[in-house]
Protein backbone atom coordinates (compact mmCIF):
# COMPACT_ATOMS: atom_id res chain seq x y z
CA UNK A 1 0.00 0.00 0.00
CA UNK A 2 1.29 3.23 -0.61
CA UNK A 3 0.68 6.59 1.16
CA UNK A 4 1.35 10.11 -1.03
CA UNK A 5 2.32 12.89 1.63
CA UNK A 6 2.14 16.62 1.58
CA UNK A 7 5.31 18.60 2.65
CA UNK A 8 7.36 15.86 2.82
CA UNK A 9 10.58 17.03 0.83
CA UNK A 10 13.86 16.49 2.64
CA UNK A 11 15.64 13.73 4.17
CA UNK A 12 14.76 14.96 7.51
CA UNK A 13 11.43 14.75 6.48
CA UNK A 14 12.13 11.11 5.80
CA UNK A 15 13.59 10.52 8.97
CA UNK A 16 11.06 12.17 10.94
CA UNK A 17 7.91 9.84 9.27
CA UNK A 18 10.21 6.44 9.58
CA UNK A 19 10.98 7.56 13.51
CA UNK A 20 6.61 7.88 13.52
CA UNK A 21 5.73 5.07 12.05
CA UNK A 22 8.37 2.92 13.81
CA UNK A 23 6.90 4.66 17.30
CA UNK A 24 3.80 3.41 16.01
CA UNK A 25 4.76 -0.08 15.06
CA UNK A 26 4.11 0.27 11.09
CA UNK A 27 5.24 -1.79 8.96
CA UNK A 28 6.70 -0.37 5.97
CA UNK A 29 9.41 -1.22 3.05
CA UNK A 30 10.07 2.35 1.92
CA UNK A 31 9.65 5.90 2.86
CA UNK A 32 11.08 8.69 0.50
CA UNK A 33 9.90 12.06 -0.46
CA UNK A 34 6.23 12.34 -0.47
CA UNK A 35 5.34 8.87 -0.18
CA UNK A 36 5.29 5.98 1.87
CA UNK A 37 5.35 2.13 1.06
CA UNK A 38 3.57 0.39 3.54
CA UNK A 39 4.52 -3.32 3.90
CA UNK A 40 0.76 -4.02 4.66
CA UNK A 41 -2.85 -2.71 4.35
CA UNK A 42 -3.91 -0.13 7.50
CA UNK A 43 -6.85 -0.41 9.84
CA UNK A 44 -8.95 2.25 10.33
CA UNK A 45 -7.33 2.98 13.67
CA UNK A 46 -4.15 3.10 12.59
CA UNK A 47 -4.72 5.12 9.49
CA UNK A 48 -6.13 8.14 11.81
CA UNK A 49 -2.69 7.54 14.38
CA UNK A 50 -0.85 7.91 11.21
CA UNK A 51 -2.74 10.84 10.03
CA UNK A 52 -3.02 12.69 12.98
CA UNK A 53 0.89 12.43 13.81
CA UNK A 54 1.70 13.26 10.45
CA UNK A 55 -0.25 16.24 10.83
CA UNK A 56 0.92 17.24 13.75
CA UNK A 57 4.30 17.12 12.56
CA UNK A 58 3.48 19.83 9.64
CA UNK A 59 2.49 16.55 7.30
CA UNK A 60 -0.16 16.04 5.33
CA UNK A 61 -1.71 12.83 3.82
CA UNK A 62 -3.09 13.22 0.05
CA UNK A 63 -5.82 11.45 -1.31
CA UNK A 64 -6.65 13.16 -4.52
CA UNK A 65 -4.85 12.46 -7.64
CA UNK A 66 -4.55 16.53 -8.19
CA UNK A 67 -2.95 16.90 -4.72
CA UNK A 68 -0.88 14.17 -5.41
CA UNK A 69 0.58 15.36 -8.53
CA UNK A 70 1.59 18.92 -7.49
CA UNK A 71 2.89 17.76 -4.96
CA UNK A 72 5.33 15.49 -7.04
CA UNK A 73 6.11 18.81 -8.71
CA UNK A 74 7.42 20.50 -5.94
CA UNK A 75 9.08 17.55 -4.82
CA UNK A 76 11.03 16.94 -8.35
CA UNK A 77 11.99 20.52 -8.02
CA UNK A 78 13.10 20.37 -4.48
CA UNK A 79 15.58 17.60 -5.71
CA UNK A 80 16.50 19.30 -8.70
CA UNK A 81 18.11 22.59 -6.32
CA UNK A 82 18.42 20.85 -3.43
CA UNK A 83 20.40 18.07 -4.17
CA UNK A 84 22.03 17.76 -7.77
CA UNK A 85 24.40 20.55 -7.57
CA UNK A 86 24.86 22.32 -11.21
CA UNK A 87 22.63 20.14 -13.00
CA UNK A 88 19.90 23.31 -13.32
CA UNK A 89 21.01 23.50 -16.75
CA UNK A 90 18.37 21.39 -17.61
CA UNK A 91 14.96 23.13 -19.02
CA UNK A 92 12.15 23.22 -16.58
CA UNK A 93 9.46 22.66 -18.71
CA UNK A 94 10.85 19.28 -19.78
CA UNK A 95 12.38 17.55 -17.00
CA UNK A 96 8.82 17.70 -15.48
CA UNK A 97 7.08 16.64 -18.13
CA UNK A 98 9.84 14.08 -18.50
CA UNK A 99 9.60 12.66 -15.30
CA UNK A 100 5.78 13.12 -14.75
CA UNK A 101 4.90 11.76 -18.01
CA UNK A 102 2.28 14.91 -18.61
CA UNK A 103 2.48 18.05 -20.77
CA UNK A 104 4.29 21.26 -18.91
CA UNK A 105 1.16 22.99 -19.92
CA UNK A 106 -1.30 20.95 -17.62
CA UNK A 107 1.18 20.72 -15.02
CA UNK A 108 1.42 24.89 -14.97
CA UNK A 109 -2.32 25.15 -14.74
CA UNK A 110 -2.81 22.52 -11.97
CA UNK A 111 -0.31 23.72 -9.94
CA UNK A 112 -1.20 27.36 -10.10
CA UNK A 113 -5.17 25.98 -9.54
CA UNK A 114 -3.94 24.17 -6.18
CA UNK A 115 -1.37 26.12 -4.64
CA UNK A 116 -2.29 30.04 -6.08
CA UNK A 117 1.11 30.69 -7.23
CA UNK A 118 3.33 29.61 -10.70
CA UNK A 119 5.73 26.93 -10.96
CA UNK A 120 8.09 28.84 -11.71
CA UNK A 121 7.61 31.34 -8.53
CA UNK A 122 7.87 28.24 -6.68
CA UNK A 123 11.32 27.50 -8.37
CA UNK A 124 12.91 30.55 -7.84
CA UNK A 125 11.54 30.41 -4.37
CA UNK A 126 13.72 27.17 -3.80
CA UNK A 127 16.42 28.52 -5.86
CA UNK A 128 16.83 31.68 -3.03
CA UNK A 129 16.95 29.43 -0.25
CA UNK A 130 19.30 27.33 -2.08
CA UNK A 131 21.12 30.77 -2.31
CA UNK A 132 20.66 31.78 1.43
CA UNK A 133 21.98 28.21 2.38
CA UNK A 134 24.89 28.86 0.59
CA UNK A 135 25.71 32.49 2.00
CA UNK A 136 25.62 31.07 5.10
CA UNK A 137 27.79 28.71 4.47
CA UNK A 138 30.37 31.39 3.35
CA UNK A 139 32.19 28.35 1.10
CA UNK A 140 31.58 29.92 -2.46
CA UNK A 141 31.95 33.53 -3.92
CA UNK A 142 28.59 35.13 -5.45
CA UNK A 143 30.29 34.58 -9.25
CA UNK A 144 30.45 30.53 -8.11
CA UNK A 145 26.55 30.80 -6.63
CA UNK A 146 25.34 31.95 -9.80
CA UNK A 147 27.35 29.89 -12.01
CA UNK A 148 26.62 26.94 -9.60
CA UNK A 149 22.58 27.84 -9.79
CA UNK A 150 22.44 28.37 -13.21
CA UNK A 151 22.03 32.46 -13.34
CA UNK A 152 22.85 33.97 -16.50
CA UNK A 153 24.82 36.62 -14.47
CA UNK A 154 25.75 37.80 -10.42
CA UNK A 155 23.64 40.71 -11.55
CA UNK A 156 20.71 38.18 -12.58
CA UNK A 157 20.77 36.49 -8.55
CA UNK A 158 21.33 39.60 -7.05
CA UNK A 159 18.22 41.12 -8.80
CA UNK A 160 16.49 37.98 -8.10
CA UNK A 161 17.60 37.67 -4.60
CA UNK A 162 16.90 41.45 -4.11
CA UNK A 163 13.25 41.61 -5.52
CA UNK A 164 12.51 38.00 -3.36
CA UNK A 165 13.98 38.87 0.03
CA UNK A 166 14.26 42.86 -0.25
CA UNK A 167 17.58 42.43 0.51
CA UNK A 168 20.91 42.21 -1.26
CA UNK A 169 22.98 39.43 -0.88
CA UNK A 170 25.88 41.54 0.40
CA UNK A 171 23.07 42.42 3.09
CA UNK A 172 21.67 39.67 3.72
CA UNK A 173 25.27 38.07 4.41
CA UNK A 174 26.12 41.27 6.22
CA UNK A 175 23.22 41.87 8.66
CA UNK A 176 23.26 38.00 9.91
CA UNK A 177 20.06 37.66 8.40
CA UNK A 178 19.74 34.02 8.09
CA UNK A 179 15.98 33.13 8.38
CA UNK A 180 15.64 30.58 5.82
CA UNK A 181 11.91 29.30 5.07
CA UNK A 182 11.42 25.44 4.94
CA UNK A 183 12.27 23.85 2.05
CA UNK A 184 9.28 23.42 -0.12
CA UNK A 185 7.21 26.20 1.05
CA UNK A 186 7.20 30.00 -1.21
Amino acid sequence: MKIFIKNMVCPRCILVVKMELDRLSINYTNVDFGEIDLANELNEKQMNELESVLNELGFEILNDKKNKMVENVKILIVKLIHEQDNNLRINLSDYLSSNLGVEYHSLTSLFSEIEGYTIEQFFISQKIEKVKELLVYNELTLSEIAFRLNYSSVAHLSNQFKKTTKLTPSEFKRLGNHKRKSIGII
